[in-house]
């Protein structure tokens, strides 16, 4: 499968795709024109790497999934390693909107003294 199908396939990009194999997280063999040529169940892969970003988790963390990639990373039990990475995660979620909160609070005090209705 190349780039675009593969792409197409699993809703993201190549440029996204090619980063993914620059971190290491998917392969492809190349075709003799140079074009990149993807297995099959590279889909799985990538649809479960994406799964885990849109959880909050970054490149990093998914790195430490590797092993469970390629089949249904929802349906096993959560390894200690892997709740460790999300419990992390949300602290530091959970860290940046308490910042971010503080600073819309500044800037609504801000705004009411100013008259202005936040």
């Amino acid at each position: 499968m190349r780039i675009g199908e593969l792409a197409g396939a699993t809703g993201t990009t190549p440029r996204a795709l090619r980063h993914y194999e620059q971190q290491g997280l998917i392969t492809s063999t190349r075709a003799a024109n140079g074009y990149r040529d993807y297995d099959a169940r590279t889909a799985v892969r990538v649809r479960n790497i994406r799964r885990l970003l849109e959880a909050g988790l970054t490149l990093d963390d998914v790195r430490a999934f590797l092993p469970c990639l390629d089949g249904d990373v929802t349906a096993g039990p959560a390894s200690a390693k892997g709740l460790k990475i999300a419990r992390d995660r949300l602290a530091v979620l959970d860290a940046r909107i308490a910042a971010q909160a503080a600073v819309r609070e500044r800037l609504a005090a801000a705004l009411r003294d100013a008259g202005e209705s936040a």
